[in-house]
């Protein structure tokens, strides 16, 4: 019991570390007095700056335009390079690329930031959308190489070698049976690329131009000049955005999930009736 009691003082304490501190900057969205230091009365006033200003829009929409692309591209290919991996010939060759792939994973965002920058100046490409956009595809891949290969690992080899053996060719064995199985891990992994692309800072720093910048840095620019509840308004909103993306995404795993069960009992009654 008191294990037990300790457990829970444990996990309320830790999200009472991880909560609050967004809490408390949601709270004082609403403030009217202009700073954190006292709440004096309750506004909508900060959201409504928010939306009226232009500029804030737009790096807002293009924050989200990047996450999305990023995301999709780094899925696409990061759920090949699962496939690549998987089925390397030889045990070595798998754990080599397993171990190119963690390492891109563990290394410092700025390491990986001020790499891409040197290699765009070296190669005269502007800084821009297209320069962010391809450093967010190349560290999101890893993470999505991560969510789809336990994927692999808990299929059943034998229904690829029986969809041969019955004529298939490559790509219908890879629709029909290998993307179908996977596809919880790919909604996983596209989520958590799209969540690492929307609040990344230090990769996005380096590789930015005068023409383009995402939502990140631009709070980051704006709270060096001073604190403005406006900011508090827009974590706010990006706040819900993204708890409700987790909502979706759980309605999904849970939808995924109930068909694979009802898959599962369609089998063993067509088993039963066999037998």
């Amino acid at each position: 019991m008191k294990k037990f009691r300790f457990a829970n003082l444990y996990l309320v304490s830790v999200f009472a570390l991880l909560y609050l501190p967004i809490f408390y900057l949601i709270f004082y969205a609403f403030n009217d007095g202009g700073s954190m230091t006292s709440f004096t009365g309750f506004t909508w006033d900060n959201f409504a700056a928010v939306f009226a200003d232009s500029r804030l829009i737009i790096i807002l929409l293009d924050t989200f335009k990047l996450a999305f692309l990023s995301a999709l591209i780094a899925t696409v290919i990061g759920t090949l390079g699962a496939m690549g991996i998987y089925y390397a010939k030889k045990r070595q060759q798998r754990n080599l690329l397993l171990s190119l792939n963690n390492i891109l994973l563990v290394s410092p965002d700025v390491i990986i930031g001020a790499s891409f920058l040197i290699l765009f100046t070296m190669l005269g490409f502007t800084l821009g959308f297209g320069s962010v956009l391809m450093s967010h595809v190349a560290f999101s891949i890893p993470i999505v190489v991560l969510m789809v290969l336990p994927r692999l690992r808990e299929m059943n080899d034998s229904m690829v070698d029986a969809a041969r053996d019955l004529g298939a060719n490559y790509w219908q064995v890879i629709q029909k049976i290998i993307l179908p199985f996977l596809t919880p891990g790919i909604i996983a992994g596209y989520f958590m690329a799209f969540t690492y692309s929307l609040d990344d800072f230090a990769v996005t720093f380096f590789v930015t131009g005068n023409g383009f910048t995402t939502l990140s840095v631009e709070i980051y620019s704006r709270a060096r000049q001073g604190i403005s509840l406006e900011i508090n308004a827009l974590s706010a909103l990006v706040f819900l955005f993204s708890l409700i993306l987790v909502v979706g995404y759980y309605f999904i795993s849970k939808d995924n999930l109930s068909r694979k069960q009802k898959r599962a009992k369609k089998v063993q009654k067509e088993v039963a009736n066999l037998l």
